[in-house]
């Protein structure tokens, strides 16, 4: 197993979700929720970190590290639950290298 937490936390991700045990994982009750669960604590979480992004000084760039872990947790769940791996997203992201991004969202609506 790789030693990236980002890695880590996808595995952990993957076993409750295999788990299924939602009575004993918050992750297991997100993805019992569905998109619309799962969705609702992305929205909430994505809030939080631009209210802590404008937190001055140390203090409120420690609030938005940790806000930032929170969405991205979440958006993590909300990839398992769609079956999305991290190195998808990680294609297409390199997939976008090169291109600008009026141009890459020029192409979306193709």
């Amino acid at each position: 197993m790789s030693n990236r937490p980002l890695d880590q936390l996808e595995a952990t991700i993957a076993a409750r979700q295999a788990a299924g045990d939602a009575d004993s994982s918050y992750t297991a009750k997100l993805l019992a929720g569905g998109v619309e669960k799962i969705g609702r604590k992305i929205v909430e979480e994505a809030a939080e970190v631009v209210e802590a992004a404008g937190e001055p000084g140390e203090p409120g760039r420690e609030h938005t590290i940790a806000e930032a872990g929170d969405v991205l947790y979440h958006l993590m769940v909300l990839l398992a639950h769609r079956q999305i791996k991290l190195s998808d997203v990680e294609s297409e992201l390199a997939r976008r290298f090169g291109m600008s991004g009026l141009e890459e969202k020029a192409s979306r609506s193709k």
